[in-house]
């Protein structure tokens, strides 16, 4: 064969990839009641919600809603078992129940995974690879420190608080119990907590792993519900410690309900993060940093980074990459492992989204969306950018919850940090250079309390978490989240 006779390469661009769907056999039930003193009970009032999977808007599960004569029960059961069991308890045998929970959490992780992301939305890969791991690692992080609470903090006496009241979010549903749960167990409290009303299944299955690991009845007391159920938890006289991760309004109205009394209380708030990009930082590396830290969770994180500044020098580059990036993701089918961006939690969290979008565009922003397709039923959003905007857009000023990413430029490294911080939030915020002295100039500079530099949305058990300003106060995570738990004499 000649050379002149050498067949040519002839590359489709058509292509898409087969279905990949996850088959891990789960088993959900019809109907869930409060998980109070160990046991599952229904609610006083019978009243029931259910809760859908936003991927198709189909029902899961009818689940309890707890009223106030049933937190009172819950709570009191927590402060029998406090009093009674858990706060007389070996500090060395509740991290024997830790681990053992965290055991049992591996052991079913691809279950909890399936779980989280049809109940949530979220893509499989980021259930089945961060959410469940990271909620196993913060069990057997706190179950390590259980027994040496005098070295967590020496030349103090560490005492438990009694019974900690717990609310989470709908965006980690999990990991943040396990963020709140871990700790306040590591430290002899006991806990009533309450997950999101539209995502309770996971915290509903760990109620079932914590029965099954023979935890004592009353420890951990899950009652589901809305916003009222979590109001009767925070304003209970007999709760004596407070935690409450969700909404700066909501956060703020918390904070007068407690105020007057002798709570100790942690709030995780709102957030809308920065992530700034300097002319010499590794491009290729950035910008897929950013597709993590806003796309590849829906923007469903408070930490996610929605603002994004870039030097003026690079941003074409950045930004034609970025766009580059962003036509090859997959938004689809929760469960399909080649989906790169799920469902929108629910209805009402996609109609703000989309109000968001109308806002951004009336304002004088330029909306960008890739040409990606997206699922006729359920909830779901294209990825969007929005250019040339500006300081004073809502879109840049307000935390949206959605995967949208608003981009301005700068020229200094001062210009950075002063637009970095034009904001009531300071949660956290990314930082990209090649310089060393530049990310220790920039990161002191910002007033955010998690900052990453040249990577993003990378947690661990032993590094606390918590912001600045609008963004909450305390901390979770690590020794400092230790510390919430705990009063030091």
């Amino acid at each position: 064969m000649t050379q002149t006779d050498t067949p040519k390469l002839v590359f489709d661009t058509d292509w898409s990839y087969a279905p990949a769907p996850e088959t891990v056999p789960v088993q959900i039930d019809d109907r869930y009641g409060l998980f109070i003193d160990g046991q599952f009970v229904e609610p006083g009032d019978g009243k029931y919600f259910d809760t859908i999977n936003p991927a198709n808007r189909q029902r899961l599960a009818e689940v309890a809603e707890a009223g106030k004569a049933d937190v009172d029960k819950a709570v009191k059961a927590a402060r029998k078992a406090y009093d009674n069991v858990w706060s007389k308890m070996p500090a060395r045998d509740r991290g024997k129940y830790l681990y053992r929970i965290a055991r049992i959490l591996q052991e079913r992780a691809r279950e909890f995974a399936v779980i989280e992301s049809m109940d949530g939305g979220k893509a499989i890969r980021e259930s089945r690879d961060v959410d469940i791991p990271l909620a196993a690692a913060h069990f057997f992080y706190y179950a390590g420190w259980a027994d040496k609470l005098d070295y967590a903090f020496p030349g103090k006496v560490p005492d438990s608080l009694g019974v900690v009241g717990q609310v989470i979010p709908w965006n980690f549903p999990l990991l943040m119990a396990a963020w709140k749960i871990a700790p306040a167990l590591a430290c002899g409290n006991t806990v009533v907590l309450k997950p999101a009303e539209t995502t309770p299944l996971t915290a509903l299955k760990l109620a079932e792993l914590i029965r099954d690991a023979e935890l004592p009845p009353g420890v951990v007391n899950i009652v589901t519900g809305a916003g009222a159920t979590g109001a009767a938890i925070m304003s209970h006289p007999d709760v004596d410690k407070v935690a409450f991760t969700g909404s700066t309004e909501v956060g703020k109205a918390i904070l007068k309900s407690i105020a007057g009394t002798s709570k100790k209380y942690t709030m995780e708030l709102g957030g809308k993060a920065a992530n700034l990009i300097f002319e010499d930082a590794p491009i290729d590396q950035a910008v897929e940093g950013i597709i993590n830290g806003i796309f590849f969770n829906q923007g469903h994180v408070c930490c996610a980074g929605s603002r994004l500044f870039v030097q003026e020098s690079v941003a074409d580059i950045v930004i034609r990459k970025l766009q580059d990036r962003m036509q090859t993701l997959i938004v689809g089918d929760p469960l399909d492992k080649n989906t790169d961006i799920g469902a929108i939690n629910s209805k009402p969290q996609l109609e703000k989204i989309e109000y968001y979008l109308k806002v951004g565009q009336e304002e004088g922003a330029k909306m960008w969306q890739p040409t990606c397709s997206v699922p006729d039923s359920g909830f779901f959003c294209k990825p969007t950018l929005f250019l040339d905007a500006s300081q004073s857009h809502r879109v840049v000023q307000e935390e949206i919850f959605g995967p949208v990413l608003a981009i301005q430029t700068f020229r200094t490294v001062e210009e950075g940090i002063a637009k970095a911080n034009n904001t009531p939030y300071g949660l956290s915020g990314g930082v990209w250079t090649d310089k060393g002295s530049k990310i220790f100039k920039v990161t002191s500079k910002i007033r955010a309390g998690v900052i990453w530099a040249n990577t993003y949305n990378k947690f661990d058990p032993g590094s606390p978490f918590g912001g600045y300003k609008e963004s909450g106060m305390g901390r979770e995570g690590g020794l400092h989240g230790l510390k919430e738990y705990v009063s030091l004499n």
